[in-house]
């Protein structure tokens, strides 16, 4: 191996895979054999200048053959060996390279909530111009790194990504709920944008390969919920009488299980609302047209909350929406109930007199 690496020079077979290796030793012997593989291009660089080129083959490096290696002599080593750092370059096609993360908290110009977006994908990386890659990126990315020129374009191209969404999306274009049908578009404006700065630095994104600009899953459900809302508000034309309808769905679904107590509850909770909005809206509520419960002369419960004069078969007070206290118990099963029951929520007899 010691034999080799004095003889010949070329890329170690474990960094095919790179698009850019750097021969670690910058004294290079005279009449070394390079051997340059067809996709590659080797660089010899001096004080940040290429200075010498060699294409696919077996080179031997001497002056005499590469006259312009006169110039990376040592003279303190007698001409024995030229100095300078030699770089190998493959010039096909890098594809799947990995990129990903947080793009912005953006305000969505629909529902004026602040979101995350996130993406992840990956693209396909070339090569431009060899000589303008290591000349431009010397002391911006790590060539020596195996995934150094890699990982500097995915950085870039997650900030061309950022620009071109967040524009997108606050000029209304591109919506944040439907973002995935709008894909393509996204491509060719975030390629467009990254190719744009690479072509500077020698390279080109030839592609992008599968890739998907999510939200945070919170978000995603916040979003959700309030377009559900929005619709049904627009249905229903105000918000007080969607959320009572709201409540009273959730009290349909209460009682459809046994017990239904958690039902009767909800459907409470929602008169108590539309008992609560009358009031404030100054007009009185009206009772139920229901006849007064048997044996009660009065046909009033009184609340004991806020005292209010309510028909006897009032389940709830018509001023502050709390339930009223009297009970009755039913023919069939004996158990209580409210005295505005029309049904026992336990047997499901109808209700007679007061027990």
């Amino acid at each position: 191996m010691a034999w080799f690496e004095r003889e010949f020079i070329a890329v170690p077979e474990d960094r095919k895979n790179q698009m850019v290796y750097k021969w670690p030793d910058v004294n290079i012997r005279r009449f070394t054999r390079a051997i340059v593989n067809a996709d590659e291009v080797a660089l010899f660089v001096r004080t940040g200048q290429v200075v010498a080129a060699l294409g696919p083959g077996r080179h031997r490096i001497d002056a005499q053959e590469l006259p312009v290696l006169g110039s990376l002599v040592d003279t303190l080593s007698g001409g024995n060996f030229y100095r300078a750092e030699l770089y190998f370059i493959s010039t096909r096609e890098f594809s799947g390279v990995k990129f990903g993360g947080r793009l912005a908290d953006i305000v969505d110009p629909v529902s004026e909530q602040v979101v995350t977006l996130r993406a992840f994908g990956e693209f396909a990386l070339t090569v431009r111009d060899p000589a303008e890659l290591i000349t431009s990126l010397a002391g911006t990315a790590d060539l020596a790194s195996p995934s150094g020129v890699q990982s500097w374009s995915s950085d870039l191209l997650l900030k061309a990504m950022k620009v071109a969404v967040t524009q997108g999306v606050s000029s209304g274009e591109w919506p944040i709920l439907g973002l995935s049908g709008h894909l393509r578009p996204i491509e060719d404006a975030v390629v467009r944008q990254t190719n744009l700065t690479l072509y500077e630095y020698g390279l080109r994104i030839a592609r992008m390969g599968n890739f998907d600009i999510t939200l945070a899953p919170e978000d995603a459900d916040r979003l959700k919920r309030l377009a559900k809302d929005i619709t049904y508000i627009r249905l229903t034309g105000d918000f007080q009488r969607y959320a009572a309808g709201e409540l009273a769905l959730g009290a349909s679904a209460g009682l459809s299980r046994p017990g239904g107590d958690t039902g009767a509850g909800m459907l409470g909770a929602a008169l108590g609302l539309n008992a609560i909005q009358a009031h404030t809206n100054g007009q009185p509520q009206s009772a139920p047209p229901h006849s007064a419960a048997p044996g009660d002369a009065a046909g009033q419960i009184a609340c004991a909350a806020c005292h209010t004069a309510n028909p006897a078969h009032a389940r709830f007070c018509m001023n502050c929406g709390g339930q009223l206290a009297r009970q009755r118990f039913c023919g069939g099963c004996g158990a209580e109930m409210p005295a505005a029951a029309q049904f026992c929520t336990s047997c499901g007899t109808p209700a007679a007199a007061d027990g």
